[in-house]
């Protein structure tokens, strides 16, 4: 393909993978697929805000020429917004962003590059309206989450000394050599840094060498903290993560490990730990959770002394992924509700011999059919000190990103909660895809949840294709959201798709029992599901049933893979990171540890399990026309994975071809192999199901 040549890794393929093809299309429109790709984006993005404490004033993060810049308004004029950075003049440019209040709504912290363009980010704190920024470190490594102590006298963050890559397993792999798993090991701890420092200094060690810590919170008395921690490697073993309590300069303490209780969270995931502030508790999320940073459950409490955990939301249909306390009797959640984001206050209750706890819910602050954040953690939210407001940035499929205010009335919940529109950074952007619906069918005992996109300039009067796009994780949810990614819905639909984005068993939204629904059952269930979900769509759109496609990535790539071995009903297929092979994926990923809870054993201990859900086994079986695109140092799914499955299609004369991406992880980093995998892939589904009639 002309233009993209440059950028490719290994390209694998037949001679002719078209003259396999007994109904070859025409050539796909690439001068249309070019117009549409570039105005996929368009509007105006910003990656995180947060509210000062006393509510007064707003800072965000916007992208900016050569990086990204950050500002900082009062929150009922925006437009009037100054820029907070480090640089020494007005027209350096640096990369600048996680930006954290000091308490008092004086001092902003944040990291940023301009002492070291493009090579080392390290902490400064600026008073905007003020002084200059102070650079308050000397970093060598990755870094990230600031957090200011309650006290407002230090700020606390992720920090990998000499990090050769980003922490997590997203990232590309570092290439093998030495002694695997032993030598080159990097581990992300706790670092303090001092905000009144007056020169940069090496930041002190809160959290130990030998534990690789994924999320911390401050104890009330700015003495201590809490966080999730795992043994090294830290990519593989955040499954098996205790929750830890330590002294500074002390000693950390396991409180919780999820693999020696019993009851629904034993060998579950953890995730966000927050202090109660009288500090005797800690709330934290705990269920399923197939990847680090997608996180659904229950909410949990645990005495900050250890102890049985108590949940507070058994059997509740949602699921919850970020939380707050407010005072010591009430928690913000944050959580998803079928394809709803939304937030709710609930209220803790002790009985009166102190020994049950029940839980009262109010109706929700807000519910919003799309996605919701500040920018951290997913869905989490910036609020003001009394938690009387919340701010965040919101989109959907059909509205850009603005940021907005949900102001929650009295705590006991019957106040009328209303939310406000603060930003207007993209009035008058209007989306070059579809519209789009949220749609609900029966699948077994189930009601599941998904999207649909429809074609741009849609005529109900005509017949049109349908790509199904089916989400990672599982353990994840598609939401509605504005712009387009790697396999982009909001490309098909611009190009005259129908596009379904099903949250099939497995996915978050609907409760633990929902999300625990394919364990020991991959590709099954979830493809009943799915496959209702394209017969609802054909029972009521003009979708031709010749014309559907499948697509994903990660786990949607194994289920493209799989659902092509199972069924004929798919006329061509996109895999991107795929798995195909269950039993050898299990001896060539670095994160093998997220499999024991879905596979009930070890490979090498139930063999048979990891077999029936292995598309490998089930080849001669396929025939739609697949393209499998991969990164060569991809940890997660690695390429062997994807080169088998292409292998096997190409023996059986299915048409296929195989993309390689240099130095590329299970995210692709580089913008211009982001770029043509959407080009390759829209191309693909128009030779094989071209959206014209």
């Amino acid at each position: 393909m002309a233009g993209v040549a440059l950028v490719l890794g290994t390209v694998f393929s037949l001679p002719s993978a078209q003259a396999q093809d007994s109904h070859a299309a025409p050539e796909p429109d690439r001068a249309r697929i070019e117009e549409v790709l570039k105005g996929l984006n368009r509007g105006h993005s910003f990656s995180q805000v947060a509210v000062a404490p006393d509510g007064k004033h707003l800072a965000w993060i916007q992208n900016a020429k050569d990086g990204a810049e950050i500002r900082v308004a009062p929150l009922d004029d925006l437009a009037k917004s100054e820029r907070v950075t480090a640089a020494a003049k007005p027209e350096q440019h640096c990369h600048e962003d996680e930006i954290a209040w000091s308490p008092d709504a004086r001092t902003l912290a944040f990291f940023s590059d301009c002492a070291k363009l493009g090579e080392q980010t390290d902490l400064y704190a600026a008073q905007p309206g003020g002084s200059p920024a102070r650079r308050l470190t000397e970093l060598k490594g990755y870094v990230d989450a600031p957090a200011f102590s309650p006290d407002g006298s230090r700020v606390a963050f992720l920090y990998v000394e000499g990090a050769t890559r980003p922490s997590g397993a997203l990232a590309a792999v570092k290439p093998p050599s030495g002694v695997i798993g032993e030598d080159g090991v990097e581990i992300e701890r706790v670092a303090v840094a001092r905000v009144k420092a007056s020169k940069p200094e090496t930041p002190e060690w809160a959290t130990p060498s030998d534990l690789h810590v994924y999320e911390f919170d401050w104890r009330p008395d700015s003495k201590g903290l809490a966080y999730i921690a795992a043994n090294p490697p830290g990519e593989n073993n955040w499954w098996v993560a205790k929750l830890y309590t330590q002294e500074l300069g002390g000693l950390p303490k396991a409180i919780l490990a999820p693999a020696e209780v019993s009851g629904p969270l034993h060998g579950m995931q953890i995730a966000v730990p927050r202090w109660s502030p009288e500090g005797k508790t800690i709330a934290f999320i705990g269920g399923l959770m197939s990847d680090q940073g997608a996180t659904g459950g229950d909410v949990w409490i645990v005495s900050s002394s250890g102890g049985q955990p108590i949940d507070l939301t058994p059997q509740r249909p949602t699921s919850p992924a970020w939380i707050e306390w407010e005072g010591n009797e009430h928690i913000a959640v944050s959580e998803l509700a079928g394809g709803n984001s939304q937030l709710v206050r609930f209220r803790l209750e002790v009985d009166s011999t102190g020994e049950s706890i029940t839980t009262s819910f109010g109706s929700p602050i807000f519910s919003i059919p799309g996605s919701v954040g500040d920018g951290r953690m997913e869905m989490s939210l910036s609020s003001t000190a009394d938690h009387s407001m919340f701010v965040f940035r919101a989109s959907t499929f059909d509205n850009p990103p603005e940021i907005y205010a949900a102001r929650s009335g009295s705590l006991t919940g019957e106040e009328l909660a209303f939310r406000t529109q603060l930003s207007h950074f993209n009035d008058g952007v209007e989306p070059a895809w579809g519209k789009s619906v949220s749609l609900n069918w029966k699948s077994d005992t189930f009601s599941v949840q998904g999207w649909l996109m429809l074609p741009k300039d849609y005529d109900p009067a005509k017949k049109y294709p349908l790509i199904v796009i089916v989400h990672g994780g599982p353990a994840a949810a598609e939401l509605s959201h504005w712009g387009g990614g790697s396999l982009s819905a909001a490309a098909f639909s611009a190009l005259g798709y129908f596009v379904l984005l099903p949250n099939p068993r497995g996915s978050f939204g609907q409760g633990e029992e929902f999300v625990q629904a394919n364990r020991k059952d991959f590709g099954y269930g979830d493809l009943r599901d799915i496959l209702a979900g394209v017969d609802a769509v054909l029972a009521n759109y003009p979708v031709d049933p010749g014309r559907v496609g499948i697509t994903g990535w990660s786990y949607g790539g194994f289920m493209t893979m799989f659902a092509v071995t199972q069924t004929q009903r798919f006329k061509a297929a996109v895999a991107g990171a795929g798995i195909s092979n269950w039993q050898s994926y299990y001896g060539e990923n670095s994160i093998d540890q997220w499999m024991i809870p879905y596979f009930g054993a070890s490979v090498y201990d139930d063999p048979a399990v990891y077999a029936k859900s292995s598309a490998i086994n089930f080849i001669k079986q396929a025939r739609t026309p697949t393209l499998v695109v991969v990164g060569d140092r991809d940890g997660e799914c690695p390429a062997p994975q994807s080169y088998e499955f292409w292998h096997a299609l190409r023996d059986r004369r299915v048409p296929t071809q195989l993309v390689v991406y240099p130095n590329e992880g299970h995210g692709f980093a580089d913008p211009a192999h982001r770029r043509d995998v959407i080009e390759r892939a829209v191309e693909w589904f128009a030779r094989y199901m071209p959206p014209a009639e």
